[in-house]
C-alpha cells in the first residue's frame, strides 16, 4: 500500500491498494526496509490488528450501548497508533511512540466500569451473549498480540508503553464482556467440580 504525507500532520492518502510488493513473502518495514512476513516484528503488529479487528465486530454487535462502543472506538484507534509505533523501530519512529496518556484513559474507563459491576468469587466462562463472546474473542486474540511483543521484546527494543497498554486493554475486555452479559447478571461462572456435583 503506498501513501504520502502532507504538512506537519502527517495526513496519509493512500493512493494505490494493490502494490505486489508482498507477493515474495516480504513486506517493508517502517522506512522501507525489506523483511520477511514471518518476521517477529511483522507477527507482533500484524497480530494487534487482528485483535482491533475482532473489537471492530464487538462494536457492530454492541451497538445499543453507545458508551461502550465510543470507548472500543477509541481502543481501535490505540491499537492502530501501537501498530504503527512497532512498524517503525529505531530512532526514525521516536515521532511514533505511544505515550502514557492512552494507557491513563483506558484504565480510568476500565475503573469506571469495573466498578458497576457484582464481584466475582470464581472464574467466568467465555460466552453469554453474542457481544460479550466475541469480547472474549477479542481478549485472547489480545493476550496472543502480548505473547508477540514479549517475543520480540527479547531481541529488539520495544516501547515499553505498547506492552503495558496491551495488557490493560485484554483486563479492560474482560470487563467489557462482563457489561455486555447485563453488568455480570448473565456471567457464565466456573465452579471447582465438588461444589457442581453439590
Amino acid at each position: 500500500m503506498s501513501q504520502s504525507h502532507e504538512g506537519k500532520n502527517e495526513r496519509v492518502r493512500l493512493t494505490r491498494v494493490v502494490t505486489r510488493g508482498g507477493d515474495k513473502g516480504e513486506t517493508s518495514m517502517g522506512r522501507g526496509m525489506r523483511v520477511s512476513k514471518s518476521d517477529k516484528r511483522v507477527e507482533a503488529y500484524g497480530t494487534i490488528d487482528e485483535a482491533s479487528a475482532q473489537i471492530g465486530l464487538v462494536r457492530s454487535l454492541a451497538g445499543d450501548d453507545t458508551e461502550l462502543c465510543e470507548m472500543l472506538r477509541n481502543v481501535q484507534i490505540d491499537l492502530f497508533n501501537l501498530a504503527a509505533d512497532l512498524h517503525m523501530p529505531g530512532e526514525h519512529g521516536e515521532h511514533l511512540r505511544v505515550g502514557e496518556e492512552p494507557l491513563q484513559r483506558l484504565e480510568a474507563e476500565l475503573e469506571a466500569m469495573n466498578a458497576a459491576l457484582p464481584r466475582i468469587t470464581n472464574f467466568v466462562l467465555a460466552g453469554g451473549t453474542i457481544a460479550a463472546a466475541q469480547a472474549h474473542v477479542a481478549r485472547t486474540t489480545i493476550r496472543r498480540a502480548e505473547r508477540r511483543i514479549v517475543a520480540l521484546s527479547l531481541e529488539e527494543k520495544v516501547n515499553p508503553n505498547v506492552l503495558v497498554y496491551i495488557n490493560r486493554l485484554a483486563d479492560f475486555m474482560f470487563i467489557a464482556s462482563r457489561r455486555l452479559n447485563g453488568n455480570g447478571a448473565t456471567d457464565d461462572v466456573w465452579a471447582p467440580r465438588a461444589q457442581r456435583q453439590a
